[in-house]
C-alpha cells in the first residue's frame, strides 16, 4: 500500500513539475517573440506607420537592408516595389481619366517616383533614414538609399500578400490616400 501511495505521490510531482516546465517554456517562447532589439522596434512601429503587418518580418527586414550593409539587401525588392507603386498610379490615374495622353500618364508616374522629390519626401518623413541598415560610410539619409527602402517596403509587402495590388493599396494610404500627384503628410 506504501509503494502504491509512493509511486501515485512520485506521478502527481512528475505531472506538476512538467507542467511548471511547460508554463516557464511558453514564457521563454513568449519573451523571444517580442522585438528586443532596436531594430525590431523600428520595424514594429514602421509596420504601424504603415497599417500593414507582415507574415513574415523577415521581407521587411530585407526591404529595410541597403545593399553596402549586406548582399541580402533590399535592391530587387525596390524594384518590384517600383513596379507595385507605378502600376497603382497608372490605374489610379486612368479611373479619375480614361482619355488621359500616354505622355500625362507618364508624367504622373515620374511625379510620384522621382527620387529627388516625392518618393525621398515619403521616406524621410516615415523616418526610414533612422531604421534602415547601412554600411558605416554610408549615409542613410541620402536621397537613394531612402527612396529605395521605401520602394522596397512595396515589394516586401507585394510579396508577403502575393499580390501587387496591396502594395498598392498600402502606398496610396502612406503616400496619401489615392491622390495621384502630391504626399500626404502623416
Amino acid at each position: 500500500m506504501k509503494m502504491g501511495r509512493l509511486i501515485i505521490l512520485t506521478l502527481i510531482l512528475l505531472a506538476k513539475f512538467s507542467a511548471i516546465q511547460a508554463q516557464a517554456g511558453n514564457e521563454d517562447r513568449d519573451a523571444t517573440l517580442k522585438p528586443s532589439s532596436p531594430f525590431s522596434l523600428a520595424l514594429e512601429t514602421l509596420q504601424r506607420q504603415i497599417g500593414y503587418t507582415f507574415q513574415s518580418i523577415d521581407l521587411l527586414r530585407r526591404a529595410m537592408t541597403h545593399s553596402s550593409f549586406s548582399e541580402e539587401n533590399n535592391k530587387a525588392l525596390s524594384i518590384l516595389g517600383a513596379s507595385a507603386i507605378e502600376t497603382s498610379v497608372s490605374l489610379q490615374y486612368l479611373k479619375k481619366d480614361i482619355d488621359a495622353s500616354a505622355k500625362d500618364l507618364n508624367n504622373r508616374i515620374l511625379e510620384i517616383s522621382q527620387v529627388e522629390s516625392s518618393c525621398a519626401v515619403d521616406a524621410i518623413r516615415l523616418g526610414l533614414q533612422k531604421v534602415v541598415r547601412v554600411a558605416p560610410k554610408t549615409n542613410a539619409s541620402a536621397p537613394a538609399v531612402v527612396c529605395g527602402a521605401f520602394r522596397a517596403i512595396f515589394g516586401a509587402v507585394a510579396m508577403d500578400t502575393g499580390k501587387s495590388d496591396d502594395a498598392g493599396k498600402v502606398f496610396w494610404s502612406v503616400h496619401g490616400g489615392g491622390e495621384v500627384g502630391g504626399a500626404a503628410a502623416l
